[in-house]
């Protein structure tokens, strides 16, 4: 028989959705606290603003900055949502691959455009290490660090991908919860082919509401993909933050939240460690973690009852109903929830 088709548009946020007032969310990766008080000031000093159409310059100068690039090779988006849209509708490719498992909108942005799209599954069994794609592929697409198994690749196997005649597409959406961001290839320009990397405000700085990511990639494909989108993406108070979040102090307060994060992480780590049903394949390095456990379906059902919200792994292309995600928190929720998670597994 064969297995049902994953829910590609299914994502963590509907999780807390539906009847989920009241419970800790550790199914969306978004950092808890934010966005910071003087982030809020600064976008609040936008509205005086509003009735001006947005002016993309100091923004765009600032993440070029940021990355040490021109601002010719910096495409502000609605979101990093809205850059695979983008993709799908200007690159021009023959054999699509996308490595899963990982965030399922990239491919559903190419389906959506009409291209076929092939699959590269990694396997849990050697920590979902990054192996070859096939040769003819011509538009490849992978996360790094991957969402949902939290592994981070080496810079110098992801580059490894890079070919002349292709298009090489790394969405670095949680790079940022990375201390020293290393194994990142957003400032490296000289690979062959065509290499884009995707970054995303949303998750260190707390804006998803605000909608706001940018893409950098060889001037003339951003040229190309800002010619695909309509007239002004993205908004003034938008704009503010992609500047603010690339100033040197932004920076240093993400870097020293990335080096927090890794202490919470491996408290949970160490916590889901104690329980023999419970494992962890590879090592995980983003503000989340990747479980695989006997019915998993059941258990998050019944952390619900006890008021946690995880995200369920089956949505994902290359796992199944006995995966779940659990996003990384501070160590005083994370025993709470270790004591949740013990209620429920002795209970089963």
């Amino acid at each position: 028989m064969t297995a049902p088709e994953p829910d590609l548009r299914h994502h963590g946020d509907a999780e807390v959705r539906a009847d989920g007032s009241g419970l800790v969310d550790l199914a969306v990766n978004v950092r808890t606290g934010t966005p910071p008080a003087w982030l809020r000031e600064r976008l609040a000093a936008t509205l005086g603003d509003l009735a001006a159409y947005p002016d993309q310059g100091a923004a765009r100068a600032a993440v070029a900055a940021r990355h040490r690039r021109p601002a010719a090779e910096v495409l502000l988006t609605s979101g990093a949502a809205e850059a695979f849209v983008l993709l799908a509708r200007v690159v021009t490719a023959r054999h699509i691959v996308v490595v899963h498992p990982q965030f399922t909108e990239p491919e559903a942005a190419l389906r959506d455009a009409g291209h076929q799209v092939h699959r590269v599954l990694l396997s849990p069994d050697d920590g979902f290490r990054l192996g070859s794609v096939p040769e003819e592929a011509d538009l490849v697409v992978l996360g790094n660090p991957t969402n949902p198994t939290s592994v981070l690749h080496p810079a110098d196997a992801v580059a490894a991908l890079a070919r002349p005649g292709r298009t090489l597409v790394v969405d670095e959406a949680f790079m940022d919860t990375v201390p020293g961001e290393r194994e990142s290839l957003a400032p490296i320009r000289d690979l062959p082919g065509q290499v884009v990397v995707l970054r995303s405000l949303t998750k260190t700085w707390g804006l998803a509401g605000l909608r706001i990511g940018y893409v950098l990639g060889p001037a003339p494909l951003i040229a190309a993909l800002g010619a695909a989108q309509p007239l002004w993406p993205v908004s003034t108070p938008a704009l503010a933050a992609a500047e603010a979040c690339s100033a040197p102090a932004a920076l240093a307060e993400a870097e020293q939240a990335a080096a927090e994060l890794a202490l919470w992480r491996e408290h949970l780590l160490k916590g889901l460690a104690g329980f023999p049903s419970v494992r962890v394949y590879g090592e995980p390095a983003a503000s989340f973690v990747l479980v695989r456990l006997p019915g998993a379906a059941v258990v998050r059902e019944r952390l619900r009852g006890r008021g946690f919200a995880v995200r369920r792994g089956d949505t994902f292309p290359g796992l199944g109903e006995e995966w779940l995600r659990i996003a990384v928190r501070d160590e005083a929720t994370t025993d709470r929830f270790l004591d949740a998670l013990a209620a429920v597994l002795g209970s089963a």
